[in-house]
């Protein structure tokens, strides 16, 4: 038997398995993070775990402004397209990534105390958050070559062994130390450097070119109009948690980090799906064979809205599972920011058509509109109902940002493709209003368990009654590469 599966194994071609084993990578990335969130709430109180919260979101942003997401953006094209001087490209990749990090550094330390009052964080911590991003930046470039090459047994002993150390460091620093979000970050940004240090080293061996006027041109007119579409995007997922900390308190932060982290666990199905569905959209709409979407769409939303509403459903048990009682009111947090996970994956569907298009326009009016409208809404609601206000116009903007970008594709679809629309409004329309009622009807059932439970129930006897075709469905998805 044992030999059958290897047999399989070993038939199976070398993409299959590769895109399998970048799928792993990504679970253990996010998996681990999560399994170990229930000993950091434990280690941390709220307002420290807020503190840590606060410093992750100004490190997102930081991150687009100090790398340009050098490795996100240009560098992902660039790999295939100077395919023959990919090492050249990546080391001086490198190069301009570690100039761009020191020019900021200096400005940085010329106004230091400034900095540190707006982003509430120290100097020591501040230093780690430079660390921090240059080592994402070049451990991105060294994954996106691995990737392009195959090379998926080096990515998942790496990746896996920097998933495994960071919180083992994280928990013996915090125990042992008295500022316990410092130890934290600490831990993170030291297992970075280690392994960014030696990547760094490799890669620029191999490449033997620090600076290039060609590349480093190319990437910067590639990245910086991109820039607003990165920041935009990173704001909505981050602005919240800052917001909170400046106009709540970093105890509420905390908490609703928490609730955010739990209902963000579920972006792990979204990239699943989408690391199989997306090259597939785009071969449809190179083919012109627009119909065809809909039939894989439909069922991904409904597959989508299926397992956050599982989430919503057992918010009050994943709250005591992964904090203490003083985490408990992230329970009303969950339901809206979870909802929001359905939107952070259909309107993928949509802007497929806008990058295959070129429509870079369009994408940045649609990530900054939603971004705009999160930072309002957040000032004008948070002030009225506290850190709450925050999930519900997470919620909100993202229904927006969805919404703009199915406006754009069917503008895009008019004019390239003689109007022929790949999704009904209808349809997509009569998903998501039976989802969101179902989500809120959920929460409403919190301090009422047995209707709750009934109700959870329900929804998985029809599951259970229409298994065999949730298993074709699924099946149909995974063979799509085939097709």
């Amino acid at each position: 038997m044992l030999e059958k599966i290897k047999s399989k194994y070993h038939s199976i071609p070398v993409q299959v398995k590769a895109s399998f084993w970048f799928l792993i990578c990504a679970f253990m990335q996010r998996g681990i993070s999560f399994i170990t969130t229930p000993i950091f709430t434990r280690l941390l109180n709220t307002t420290e775990y807020g503190q840590f919260n606060i410093f992750n979101s100004w490190l997102g942003i930081l991150t687009v402004i100090v790398s340009l997401n050098l490795s996100a953006g240009v560098y992902a094209r660039g790999v295939v397209k100077f395919g023959d001087d990919r090492r050249a490209f990546t080391s001086s990749m490198q190069g301009l990534s570690l100039t761009l990090t020191l020019v900021w550094t200096v400005i940085y330390f010329t106004t230091h105390t400034f900095w540190n009052s707006v982003f509430s964080l120290t100097t020591f911590q501040m230093i780690c958050m430079f660390v921090m991003i240059l080592s994402t930046n070049i451990f991105g470039f060294w994954s996106m070559s691995q990737r392009v090459d195959f090379k998926y047994r080096s990515l998942v002993i790496v990746t896996l062994a920097m998933s495994l150390a960071k919180p083992v460091l994280g928990i013996i620093l915090v125990k042992s130390a008295t500022d316990k979000v410092t130890a934290r970050i600490f831990g993170l940004a030291v297992i970075e450097a280690l392994v960014c240090i030696i990547l760094f080293t490799l890669q620029a061996v191999r490449g033997k070119k620090f600076f290039s006027s060609f590349y480093w041109k190319h990437a910067l007119k590639f990245n910086i109009p991109l820039i607003p579409h990165y920041l935009s995007t990173t704001v909505l997922n981050s602005a919240d948690r800052i917001m909170i900390g400046k106009m709540v308190n970093e105890s509420s932060a905390g908490i609703y980090g928490l609730a955010y982290s739990i209902s963000q666990v579920m972006t792990l199905f979204n990239s699943a799906l989408l690391q199989t569905i997306e090259p597939w959209l785009y071969k449809r709409i190179n083919d012109k064979k627009i119909k065809d979407i809909s039939k894989v769409a439909y069922p991904a939303f409904i597959g989508i809205a299926a397992v956050n509403l599982l989430l919503i459903s057992l918010a009050p048990e994943a709250v005591r599972i992964f904090a203490p009682p003083e985490y408990y009111d992230a329970i009303w947090v969950i339901p809206p920011v979870a909802m929001s996970v359905y939107f952070m994956f259909s309107y993928t569907f949509f802007a497929v058509f806008e990058f295959y298009y070129e429509k870079t326009k369009l994408i940045a009016a649609a990530t900054s509109a939603g971004a705009i409208l999160n930072i309002v809404l957040n000032y004008i609601f948070i002030r009225i109902f506290g850190y709450y206000a925050a999930g519900y116009t997470t919620l909100v903007c993202y229904m927006v940002y969805a919404a703009f970008h199915m406006y754009f594709m069917r503008k895009i679809c008019r004019e390239q493709l003689n109007n022929e629309q790949p999704y009904s409004l209808r349809i997509y329309g009569g998903i998501t209003v039976v989802f969101l009622l179902l989500g809120f009807v959920f929460m409403a059932s919190y301090n009422y368990i047995i209707i709750r439970y009934s109700m959870l129930g329900i929804m998985l006897i029809v599951m259970a009654v229409f298994h065999k075709k949730i298993i074709s469905v699924i099946k149909n998805i995974l063979n799509l590469k085939k097709n």
